[in-house]
Parts: structure tokens; C-alpha cells; sequence
């Protein structure tokens, strides 16, 4: 393993050129100078590239001494032996998450990603099968959001040499645009007005509410929303803040203050409280935290716990485990809802392509372009009347432009060859 030192944060692009820190080169297109066709795709080096965006407004997750800084994320870079390159990303909270960024970039370059080298990039489920082995299960998948970073990262790198965007690679059409809902995630009752008018000027027509423990305040927010916004989609995320009996009292008044879904309301492993609530059924029941993999998510559906998830490929460990999830929610004729853990643009990116490819109806909880300030693409996502194009390029759809990686960086990288 090698350190690559890299530029301070605000180093714009041309001081951190003229500073004369060494760059691996971004090789692109299918002519470009390193590429050979006849040779190999297994994989030749992996990068990680520890960071933090930054950030604004208030969003629960990004408190105290570590959230403040910044939201975290770890750029994985996978070159094969032919000069391919493919980026992917892990994105770590530690206040939703046991993995943080120091954690997962320990995992990355000393457990998953030495594992890799010299297997062949084209074989994602292989590439699973071995990092399960450096990093045994627990209840359900090992460091499933640090290694979805190489989840995407392989599938952007398939995806280049295939010339195909991901929905192609599943033969499925490329979908989109995606509606997108706002977050509200208020102090007070009287932030509410403020939040919501600057989701509307944004183009958002639909709202997503974070509550719990307090169900008194969740009722209030619930109605103040519903009357501002009566046509909306609005979903409430408890992220498992309930304790049962409160859950299910808080089920029935939130419904009635017209609320449409219900999200993780307790922890996951609250089996018989889940099935509580499904059977109350006063409002359809979604879980998040607690679904890592398929074979989570098959068991819950047999306990008639949920009648469905809010789906994010960053927390259950990348594109292949949450494919199979859609399509197992969608075989069961089950509610499938599209969320995020505040991703950043690569992630964001295999994020639109996934929910583009499946055909998402429903507006998805995509907060990444709310509440950070900074990106490292070539050409930047943007939300557009609030809704997002799905990217149409091959593998993630989208160029990473490596000097905004490490101006963002501010610190040390790692090299595995």
C-alpha cells in the first residue's frame, strides 16, 4: 500500500496544478492513450480518497463534533490492467450507521480492497464473495456501505468497457426524469413556512419529514405540511425513533394528519412491534435501516412485518444487493419507495440510474443537492423543477473530474497494488 499526499481544501484548480503534487492520469474514451482492448480487465490498483463535502442548513445527521464538518464520503478509483478506470463511492454517517469515515476507510484499504487486486473488474458478484471473506457477516452484510464504493466503482468501470449506462448492463431502459422530495427537518414549528417556500421556489412539490421521539411535534409538522402542501406526496421517517407503543398511536394521528407513509417508525429488530403495526394498518410500513441484504428483506416480507422499503443502494452494500431487492419488492406486488443517505454525486448518480432503470413513481428522498455545496463532476448534476435527469453515459453516466477529488481531499490518499 502506497500514500498519495493531495491538496488542502479551497486549493482551486489551477494552484493545486501549479503546486506540482503528482496525479494519477484519468484515462478516457475508448481511443485514449493507455487503453488496451486485447488486454486484461482484472484489476490492477485501487484508490481511496477520504473527504468531506461541505454543507448547509440543518439535517439531524450532520451534528456535533464530527457531522459538523462536513458529510463524509470515501472515493474508491479501480484502474484494471488495461488503463480502465471506474469511480465509485462510500458514504459513511455515523449518526445513522455504525460505519463512519475513519472505519470505512480502514476497511477499504486494509481488508475489502487487497482482496481485489488482480480479480477481474467484470465480476461484481465474485468481487462480493471475496470481500465477504476479508470481512465476515454480522447479523446481515459486513461494512455494506463502505463496500458499496467498490460496488459502484465496478459497475462504472464494466460499464465504460461495455460502453453501456447501467440500465443497458441490466437490459432495462434508461427511465427518469426522477421526481425529487424536499426535506424537512425543523427545529420549530415556525421554520416549517420558510423550509417549505424554499422548496417551492426550487421546484419540489413534494415532502419528506423527519420525526421522532416527540409525537406531539410530529403531528403538528405533519399537519402543517399536509395544509401547505395538499396535493403532495408526504412521507414521514421516524428512523427507528419510536418505541412500540408509541409508534402505534403515532401511526394512527399521523395518517389522520395526512401523512402517506410510515418509515422505519422502531428499531429493526423490533420484530412483533412491526408486525404490530402492519396490522394496525393504518398507515403502509416501510423499513430502512434494518434491510441490508435480499435475504433480510425476503424474511421480513415472510414475518408480515412491512408492506415495503424506501430503497437506498448506498446502505445495503451497492447496486447488486438493491437490484435484487427491487426486484423481489416488485414480485410481491409491495410498496418500493427511492431514498438516500444525503449522496454526494457519485453516488447520486448510480442512485438516478437504478431508480431511472426500475421505473420509480413515487418521489424520491434525495436530499444530496439540498444540503451540499461542493461537486466533483466534469459536468455537474443539477435538479431541474425539481426533478433530476438520469444520466445517460457509460457505466454511472457520469465524469469525475479527479482534481476537484483531491482538492476536496485535503489529506492523504491510499494506493492497493
Amino acid at each position: 500500500m502506497k500514500r498519495n499526499n493531495t491538496a488542502q481544501p479551497g486549493v482551486n484548480r489551477r494552484q493545486f496544478i501549479k503546486s506540482g503534487v503528482a496525479m494519477p492520469c484519468i484515462v478516457k474514451g475508448l481511443k485514449s492513450t493507455g487503453y488496451s482492448e486485447n488486454s486484461s480487465m482484472k484489476i490492477s490498483r485501487i484508490e481511496i480518497f477520504p473527504a468531506r463535502y461541505p454543507m448547509t442548513g440543518h439535517f439531524k445527521f450532520f451534528t456535533g463534533p464530527h457531522g459538523s464538518k462536513g458529510r463524509a464520503a470515501i472515493f474508491v478509483k479501480v484502474t484494471a490492467e488495461n488503463g480502465r478506470v471506474g469511480w465509485g463511492q462510500s458514504v459513511p454517517i455515523a449518526k445513522w450507521s455504525y460505519e463512519t469515515l475513519e472505519t470505512g476507510t480502514v476497511a477499504l484499504r486494509d481488508y475489502l480492497a487487497p482482496q481485489l487486486i488482480g480479480h477481474d473488474a467484470r465480476d461484481i458478484v465474485g468481487a462480493h464473495r471475496l470481500m465477504s471473506g476479508a470481512i465476515a457477516n454480522g447479523f446481515s452484510t459486513g461494512m455494506p456501505i463502505s463496500r458499496a464504493g467498490i460496488d459502484l466503482a465496478l459497475h462504472d468501470l464494466t460499464g465504460r468497457f461495455a460502453g453501456k449506462s447501467l440500465a443497458q448492463l441490466w437490459g432495462r431502459p434508461r427511465g427518469g426524469p426522477i421526481t425529487l422530495s424536499w426535506t424537512l427537518n425543523p427545529k420549530t414549528l415556525s421554520e416549517v413556512d420558510a423550509l417549505m417556500d424554499e422548496g417551492f421556489k426550487r421546484g419540489y412539490r413534494n415532502f419528506n419529514i423527519k420525526v421522532a421521539p416527540n409525537p406531539e411535534f410530529d403531528i403538528a409538522l405533519a399537519s402543517a405540511v399536509r395544509k401547505k402542501a395538499p396535493e403532495g406526496f408526504l412521507w414521514a421517517d421516524a428512523n427507528g425513533g419510536y418505541d412500540p407503543v408509541t409508534a402505534l398511536a403515532a401511526a394512527r394521528d399521523l395518517a389522520d394528519a395526512g401523512v402517506d407513509i410510515l418509515e422505519a417508525p422502531i428499531q429493526p429488530n423490533q420484530i412483533s412491534g412491526f408486525q404490530s403495526l402492519k396490522k394496525l394498518g393504518a398507515l403502509p410500513i416501510l423499513m430502512d435501516e434494518g434491510v441490508v441484504s435480499p435475504v433480510d428483506l425476503r424474511e421480513f416480507i415472510r414475518l408480515k412485518m412491512i408492506d415495503g422499503i424506501a430503497m437506498k443502494h448506498s446502505r445495503c452494500g451497492g447496486l447488486i444487493s438493491a437490484k435484487q431487492q427491487i426486484e423481489l419488492i416488485l414480485s410481491k406486488g409491495l410498496i418500493w419507495v427511492g431514498s438516500g443517505l444525503t449522496d454526494p454525486d457519485i453516488s447520486l448518480a448510480a442512485t438516478l440510474g437504478i431508480y431511472g432503470a426500475f421505473g420509480l413513481e413515487k418521489p424520491a428522498a434525495l436530499n444530496g443537492p439540498q444540503f451540499l455545496t461542493a461537486d466533483v463532476l466534469q459536468k455537474p448534476l443539477h435538479v431541474v423543477d425539481g426533478k433530476m435527469e438520469v444520466p445517460s453515459g457509460p457505466g454511472l453516466g457520469v465524469d469525475v473530474d479527479e482534481v476537484k477529488v483531491r482538492a476536496l481531499v485535503g489529506g492523504e490518499s491510499y494506493i492497493i497494488e
